[in-house]
Formats: C-alpha cells, structure tokens, sequence
C-alpha cells in the first residue's frame, strides 16, 4: 500500500515543502486533505492540448456530487465567462473524452439525456446504465475489452459555426462525404462526419466557398501512414480556420428615379416626384432670366 501524505506537523514546520537547491521556481507548501477534496489527475491538471477553462471546468464537474446539473445554463450562472466561451470548453472536453452525453431510458419508459464526467477518458465502468446512445463517443464492446482493444481516441477539436443552420451543417456534411471519391482513404464513418462538419460550417460561414474547403483538406495528404484520415482533417480545420470576412461598408444609395409626369406649364414629359411643372416653366427660373 502505498504511504499516506503527511499532515502539517507543527506550527512552523512543513514536511512537504519542496524547496529547491538553487535559483527560484516553484515551491509547494502542501499540507494533508482530510475532508472535502477531489483526487484529479495530471493527465487533465497538466493537459497540453486543453485550454485553462476547459482544464477548470472538468475539476469544477468532477467535484460535483452525482445529479448535479452541469449544462451551460448553469455553468454561465455559476462562473463570469460567458455562454459561448463555456460551450466551446465543454466541446473541448467532450472531444478529449472528459465528458460525453448518453441517453438512457429510466424508470416510467422516460428517456433522460446524462452528461457522464469520465476522470479517467478511456476507462468506462461496467456498473454505468447501458445508453441508448454513446453520443460522440463510441463505447468498447466486451469483445474488444476481452481482446485488449482500447477505444478509439477522440479526435481534436474543430472551430464551431456562430449560426450552425441546418442548410449550413448540410452542405458540410455533403462536401465531407464527397471527400472519399477524391481519394478512398477519406472514407469517414458517421461519427467522424458528425463530428468534422462543425469544423467545415466554420469555414463555410467565413465566405470561404465548398471548392476552397475541399482543396485545403485535401492537398498534400501524406503518400502512406495516414492511419486517422479524420484527426488529420480535424487538425487543418483548426489550425488553418482563416479570418472572418473584412467589414464591408454600406455603398451610396441608389439614385432615385423618379416616373414621368407631363408638365403643367408646356406638355412636355419631366420626371419629378409629383405632379407640377418642368425645369423650363418654373415661376423661379423665368424671375432669375
């Protein structure tokens, strides 16, 4: 069994202090947690592809007694971020497979949609209830649990679309299945599609056309060893989002044209925007001859 942490000992005395020999840097003064704690990994505390909200979120959802809510209603009452900021932390986090959502039929015939905090992604208990659907992760058969398979790893995040319209996610979808004819490696299963055509409605929603998408995906995929066509895809969708659109001005507006009208004064056909006389009869212009 491996020893215990030591509690305080003394008044001035710090057992677990850990002062370097020379120069500065950290020093931990760290005293025992006898109630009230959370155990977190450094796998997550020390994450190098999270951000700091993300990392902070999953400690905050972990401490969380089991039934608490946790949806970004909640979330954005509880902390000063905002709800979009929030909402992009937990697609992070679902992504990396901290979170992920089931749907589960309980007692009554209802069907509940739980969010699930995973402390260790990767490691699903037997004792879970048996969704109805793993959402964006798949979960390991006992098949493959008995052969040592590990689940598949979840893929980076992609930049989101600030008005995901239907029509919008569907063009993406579209362009993402069509990328298997330009080369059969990029045959995508249904969860990757799903998950990849946030990424591609981004760019969409940036004025870049469904052409330009398609080459950026596509140009210089490796000759041999591309074993996770998706993560790849999922990478250039993040690392190469281009700008938004520049600010376009409002142009002048346009000239008004007015109908013809016979004049009172000569017969003759002037546009004005009511009935009157032309240029040539008017009283003003005839006093200023």
């Amino acid at each position: 069994m491996p020893p215990h942490a030591q509690s305080r000992v003394g008044a001035n005395k710090h057992p677990n202090r850990r002062r370097p020999d020379t120069g500065g840097g950290l020093v931990h003064d760290n005293s025992r947690h006898t109630a009230r704690f959370t155990v977190i990994g450094n796998h997550l505390a020390q994450h190098p592809e999270l951000s700091g909200l993300a990392i902070g979120l999953a400690v905050y959802i972990q401490s969380l007694p089991s039934g608490a809510r946790v949806d970004i209603k909640t979330l954005t009452v509880r902390f000063p971020e905002g709800a979009t900021r929030i909402a992009a932390a937990l697609r992070e986090l679902e992504a990396h497979g901290y979170l992920r959502r089931e749907r589960t039929r309980v007692s009554g015939g209802r069907i509940v949609t739980r969010t699930v905090s995973c402390n260790q992604p990767g490691n699903q208990h037997s004792d879970q209830p048996k969704p109805l659907s793993a959402g964006r992760l798949s979960p390991v058969s006992p098949a493959a649990s008995a052969l040592g398979r590990r689940p598949p790893r979840p893929l980076p995040a992609v930049p989101h679309p600030a008005h995901p319209a239907p029509a919008l996610l569907q063009t993406a979808t579209d362009l993402l299945i069509g990328l298997r004819r330009l080369d059969p490696r990029l045959l995508l299963s249904a969860r990757d599609t799903g998950h990849l055509a946030n990424g591609v409605a981004a760019w969409l929603e940036r004025d870049v056309s469904v052409s330009a998408v398609r080459q950026a995906l596509t140009s210089d995929l490796p000759s041999e060893g591309l074993r996770r066509p998706a993560a790849l895809l999922a990478h250039r969708l993040a690392a190469q989002l281009p700008p938004p659109p520049a600010f376009r001005s409002a142009g002048p507006p346009p000239d008004v044209r007015h109908p013809l009208r016979n004049c009172d004064g000569c017969d003759r056909a002037f546009r004005a925007p009511a009935p009157g006389r032309c240029r040539g009869c008017r009283p003003d212009r005839s006093e200023a001859a």
